[in-house]
């Protein structure tokens, strides 16, 4: 286990073992080797991730959210570990997965979003269009392992 912390200064604890309590999903998406993030309205550009809604698995809600916020329909997908915010007001644990964009549609809502955008890595978002989960030391890690364990492959 893996301990973090956020920028509100929370404990975040990030575990590789699949669980059942997870309430979020949060989905790293990769497409034609470019990175697939959404353009949230409020807080900017960010991995596609939600609620998962009652009777719904986390692979359902990746699948979904990520369909809701970019039109991306998703192929292969993998688990890579669970992140726990352990706030003690509003708790929360967010299902993190790898996913491959199988293929894109135009939607005429995108949800919460502006839709889809396409960079060939984090750093290549600008810093003032950055969500603060791009910031988030935990999502960072995430985002690195995943990009490091492609580029070794």
């Amino acid at each position: 286990m893996l301990e973090f912390k956020d920028q509100s200064g929370r404990r975040v604890t990030l575990k590789f073992e699949h669980t059942s309590d997870m309430d979020h999903i949060l989905a790293i998406c990769v497409m034609d080797g470019k990175y697939l993030f959404t353009d949230h309205k409020v807080r900017g550009i960010e991995f596609p991730g939600g609620k998962i809604e009652p009777g719904e698995s986390a692979e359902e809600a990746v699948h979904r959210e990520v369909f809701e916020e970019t039109g991306a329909s998703i192929g292969n997908m993998q688990f890579v570990g669970v992140y726990t915010v352990h706030d003690e007001t509003r708790p929360f644990v967010k299902g993190v997965y790898l996913a491959e964009v199988e293929d894109m549609f135009f939607k005429c809502e995108y949800m919460e979003t502006y839709g889809p955008v396409l960079y060939p890595s984090v750093e290549g978002i600008p810093e003032e269009r950055r969500s603060f989960l791009l910031k988030d030391p935990c999502i960072d890690y995430l985002y690195r392992k995943i990009r490091n364990d492609d580029q070794s492959t």
